[in-house]
């Protein structure tokens, strides 16, 4: 359980209000290490408009033991009221540090979720960068939430750490329906992250990052992805107009 102080309510969703060094640290690392399970939720503008609109994934991302807040907008809501956030807590960011931290401790990593020719690339490219990474397996997310065969199939495999990259809002979904079905975990939607660790997609540049703009980088280079932005700006409207 975490203190009420270290987290701050965005449209009823407690963010955790910690830097990514102490959210690793004393959080989810001392987790891992006592292999308990633990449900986390990269928290953005678009997901809290999701709970807004659906009741049913509200409950399912309240049951989450953390959400981090991975999107400039949140940071922008939490000033507003006065409780600020320290930084922004990348979902890719934390991925990679879980990564790293699975290669020095042993830990086996599942990868599951998007296509599978990226699946296949992101693997490949975490064996590159952490070569004693242990790959628990990996699989597409072209599957039925329900599919039993995939539950099996990861378990079987006796991950410690399980990356679900099918997106808003199905990884959360996935991860609820049967994280009660296994005995240890670390369980992470992590939307696109596959697409950018296979080398798919390019991150913007550090600088942009810092300045919180990567959501602009990101529409400039994917214009596809406008729709999305559009319920950021209507979070941030709704917020400051308290509706």
């Amino acid at each position: 359980m975490i203190d009420s102080k270290d987290f701050v309510k965005i449209m009823d969703i407690p963010f955790l209000n910690k830097t990514k060094k102490d959210a690793l640290n004393h959080y989810i690392f001392p987790r891992l290490n006592k292999q308990q399970k633990c449900f986390i939720v990269t928290g953005n503008p678009e997901i809290v408009m999701k709970t807004r609109e659906d009741p049913i994934y509200k409950q399912i991302v309240l049951s989450a033991d953390y959400v981090i807040p991975d999107g400039a907008g949140i940071l922008l809501a939490a000033k507003h009221i006065n409780e600020p956030i320290p930084e922004r807590v990348s979902g890719l960011d934390v991925m990679m540090d879980l990564l790293s931290f699975a290669e020095v401790q042993g830990l086996r990593c599942f990868f599951l979720g998007a296509k599978d020719y990226v699946n296949e690339k992101a693997v490949l490219e975490a064996e590159r960068k952490y070569p004693n990474l242990k790959i628990a397996g990996h699989h597409h997310g072209y599957f039925e939430l329900e599919d039993p065969a995939i539950v099996k199939k990861v378990k079987d495999s006796n991950p410690d750490i399980i990356f679900v990259a099918l997106g808003l809002p199905r990884q959360e979904e996935w991860i609820s329906k049967h994280i009660d079905e296994f005995s240890k975990g670390l369980f992470m939607g992590v939307g696109g992250s596959f697409d950018v660790l296979a080398g798919n997609v390019k991150r913007a540049p550090d600088w942009i990052i810092k300045l919180n703009l990567e959501w602009l980088y990101r529409l400039i280079k994917q214009p596809y992805r406008f729709k999305r932005i559009i319920k950021v700006f209507e979070f941030i409207f709704r917020f400051y107009l308290k509706k």
